[in-house]
């Protein structure tokens, strides 16, 4: 039976579909003990911003984990010779989320032919691995850049060849002493609900989404929000963090 509430329920689930898709991957920030994501989209638009440079466009660019044999170490890796250090305590990984590790920067960009290519590629690599580590706190670990192009003498110097449209995360307001506390840690614009509520309870941990700042490092924000929210909390249960936006103010 067909009630008149079935078309709205479908409409309501595709759209949060929809969302969430636009978020991207879920890459991590820091390190395991961090327990702290950011959305794909939002890291592209950071890096696309430091990117913006004369002489260079920047085309199509994701962010991935790099392969098996990068992130692994092997047999040869260095081992700390007081012996092995303790696990940190877990933080449950986001459904679908990359867990903590090494990250891969993919990126096509057309540049100016008054300057050699490998120069320009230098600098391009050089820009994004700075504002990953700097402004979010990535762990980048592989730059892989493809030229496509060649600029004609005179086309715009910071117009990025393709850019995702992606709508703005949805802003929620704190309800609760847990919300309030996310809410109010340095480098917070606001909390957000993308992935249902903007602080998710479950028997095992509490995840937190939230946009920041863009002149905080995100890892830094979302390392003070976990603080806060661990205070706040009674049951002690461990906190993630997702940063769904960083928003410029």
């Amino acid at each position: 039976m067909t009630t008149a509430r079935g078309p709205q329920r479908a409409e309501g689930w595709t759209a949060a579909v929809r969302q969430r898709l636009g978020l991207g991957r879920l890459l991590p920030l820091g390190g395991p003990a961090d327990g702290a994501w950011i959305a794909e989209t939002a890291a592209v638009s950071v890096l696309r911003g430091a990117a913006a440079r004369p002489g260079t466009v920047l085309g199509k660019l994701r962010i991935g984990p790099v392969g098996e044999a990068v992130a692994g170490g092997g047999p040869d890796a260095p081992r700390d010779p007081a012996g092995p250090v303790p696990p940190p305590v877990p933080v449950p990984v986001p459904a679908s989320a990359l867990p903590p590790g090494p990250l891969r920067i993919e990126a096509e960009f057309s540049a100016a032919p008054d300057r050699p290519l490998p120069d320009a590629a230098a600098a391009l690599r050089a820009a994004l691995v700075t504002a990953a580590a700097a402004r979010l706190g990535l762990e980048i670990a592989e730059v892989d850049l493809t030229v496509t192009a060649l600029l004609a003498e005179g086309a715009p110097d910071q117009v990025t060849a393709e850019v995702t449209a992606t709508a703005a995360a949805r802003v929620a307001k704190p309800e609760g002493p847990v919300a309030s506390a996310a809410a109010g840690a340095p480098g917070v614009v606001s909390l957000t609900r993308v992935l249902g509520s903007p602080v998710h309870t479950a028997p095992d941990h509490v995840r937190v989404e939230v946009a920041t700042a863009a002149d905080h490092r995100a890892l830094d924000v979302a390392r003070s929000v976990r603080t806060a929210v661990a205070a706040a909390t009674e049951a002690r249960l461990p906190v993630s963090v997702l940063v769904t936006d960083v928003v410029s103010r």
